[in-house]
């Protein structure tokens, strides 16, 4: 029986866990085995593997406990949703002046290129991607797993779950074919990271906006897994609705990448 029955409040009150300092000594072991492996250590890289891989194992566990409190257990309660909504909020909106510190690096640069940059951006001796090319197929299917996505939410809200079902697994689809196409655009660039600031912005912006590409697309594949699995009902599914809400900001950031990176700072806008 729900333990939130036996309670005179509607507050979770969280039971000790082992996962925060598992997760906290992991991810210390990934970052220094990341470090050491960078300076060519001895056994370093295996120092990373093991740290990511207790990383991985700590992210599963703990994720494991929160979907039993609220799937099985009756913790999530309205007010405890509130507060879950607020936290995936204010995480969100950190990840936004995260990118924001990115692309004030990129127009530092593009905006008054130095005389080491050739006084041009792009610099001398790099050529941009053809914007109408791979990245303008990119954001159509980043577009389109954005509608997909709500399509699944709105049906889930309608009790209907074939639907629901269909619209994540189109999402995730769409999502795996945009970071197939973004991998190809990298082996095929003529640059790379190594190549100034043009390189080291186009990849670190790009490439930190594919891997939360890759985590919002895990996010939605556990949403669609708890869709199979009954665990979400048409007046529960806070877990699903953090998800959305990611992919939403992905959508956005890319919209924003596409404008000022591959279309803004192109050859043809500047040359």
């Amino acid at each position: 029986m729900p333990r939130a029955l036996f309670q005179s409040h509607p507050y979770h009150l969280v039971e000790f866990s082992p996962w925060p300092i598992l997760m906290a000594n992991a991810v210390f072991s990934m970052m220094a085995g990341g470090v050491l492996y960078m300076h060519g250590i001895a056994h370093g890289f295996t120092f990373l593997i093991l740290g990511f891989l207790a990383t991985l194992f700590a992210f599963i566990l703990w994720f494991r406990d929160v979907t039993t409190e609220g799937t099985y257990l009756g913790d999530h309660t309205l007010v405890v949703q509130k507060g879950l909504t607020m936290g995936v909020s204010l995480f969100i909106l950190s990840e936004v002046f995260f990118f924001i510190s990115i692309f004030w690096a990129y127009f530092h640069s593009s905006l008054a290129p130095t005389v080491e940059l050739g006084s041009q951006w792009p610099p001398r001796g790099i050529t941009a991607l053809n914007p109408m090319t791979v990245p303008l197929l990119n954001t159509i299917l980043l577009l389109s797993s954005g509608a997909t996505v709500t399509y699944a939410h709105h049906a889930l809200i309608e009790g209907n779950r074939g639907a629901a079902i269909l619209g994540g697994a189109l999402t995730i689809v769409l999502a795996l074919v945009f970071t197939g196409l973004q991998g190809l655009e990298y082996v095929e660039a003529d640059f790379t990271i190594a190549d100034g600031v043009y390189g080291s912005c186009f990849f670190f912006s790009t490439g930190f906006h594919g891997f939360h590409v890759i985590i919002g697309t895990l996010f939605i594949a556990v949403g669609l897994y708890r869709i199979i699995a009954y665990h979400y009902t048409a007046e529960h599914h806070i877990g699903l609705e953090s998800a959305i809400l990611y992919w939403h900001f992905v959508d956005i950031v890319w919209l924003f990448l596409y404008a000022a990176v591959y279309w803004w700072g192109s050859d043809g806008v500047f040359g």
